[in-house]
C-alpha cells in the first residue's frame, strides 16, 4: 500500500541498508519511518518495537543487547545495540528509547553533522540524504562517540579470537604433520 508517495509496511527487519528509524505519525496512529539507502518506508510499528524486532531476527532480545553493551562499555542509558555484529548493525538512539520521539540512527551510515542556531543537529548520511535531529550537537556527538567505543571493543574482540583460533588451527595441524 502506498500513502503519499511511502510504501507502508506492515513489520521491518533493519539491515545494513538502513540509517535512520523515526517515529511517524499517521492518521492518528504512532508509527515508524525507515530511511534506506535506496528509498523510504512507513512502518505499521513503532521505532523501538522495530529495534527490538530486529534483535530478535538476528538471535538476541533487545534486553540482551543492551545488556551486552553494559558488559563491554559500561553504558546503560541512551546505550547503542549491537543489532548484528558481523554484518556492523549498530544503532544509537538520540534520546531515551522509552520516549515516542526516540530516533534510532545506523552508525556506519552518519557521514558528517553539524549544529544549528536552534540546538538541533543535522546529520549527513553516507548517500547524500541528511535529517535534521531535535538533539543538541553535543548529545549528538556523545551518542556517536559511545556506539563507535562500542563497534570497536566488540571487532577487537572477534578479532582476536579469530587470531587464537588460526593460531591454535595452526599449532595442532603442525603437530599432525611432524607425527606422520
Amino acid at each position: 500500500m502506498k500513502v503519499n508517495e511511502f510504501i507502508v509496511l506492515n513489520k521491518f527487519i533493519i539491515s545494513r541498508y538502513t540509517m535512520a528509524v523515526l517515529p511517524h505519525h499517521l492518521h492518528g496512529n504512532f508509527y515508524a519511518k525507515v530511511v534506506e539507502e535506496d528509498g523510504e518506508y512507513i512502518v505499521k510499528m513503532r521505532p523501538i518495537d522495530i529495534i527490538k524486532r530486529s534483535c530478535d531476527y538476528y538471535g538476541s532480545s533487545f534486553r540482551g543487547r543492551k545488556e551486552g553493551t553494559r558488559a563491554v562499555i559500561g553504558i546503560t542509558h541512551k546505550a547503542p545495540i549491537a543489532i548484528e555484529p558481523l554484518n556492523e548493525i549498530y544503532v544509537f538512539p538520540t534520546i531515551s528509547p522509552s520516549d515516542p520521539r526516540c530516533v534510532w540512527l545506523s552508525h556506519i551510515h552518519v557521514y558528517k553533522y553539524e549544529p544549528t542556531k536552534n540546538d538541533q543537529t543535522i546529520v549527513y548520511f553516507t548517500n547524500e540524504k541528511s535529517i535534521l535531529l531535535d538533539v543538541s550537537y553535543h548529545s549528538f556527538v556523545n551518542q556517536l562517540y559511545r556506539t563507535a567505543q562500542l563497534r570497536t571493543k566488540l571487532t577487537e574482540r572477534m578479532e582476536a579470537r579469530e587470531r587464537k583460533l588460526q593460531y591454535m588451527f595452526r599449532m595442532n595441524h603442525s603437530k599432525g604433520w611432524l607425527q606422520q
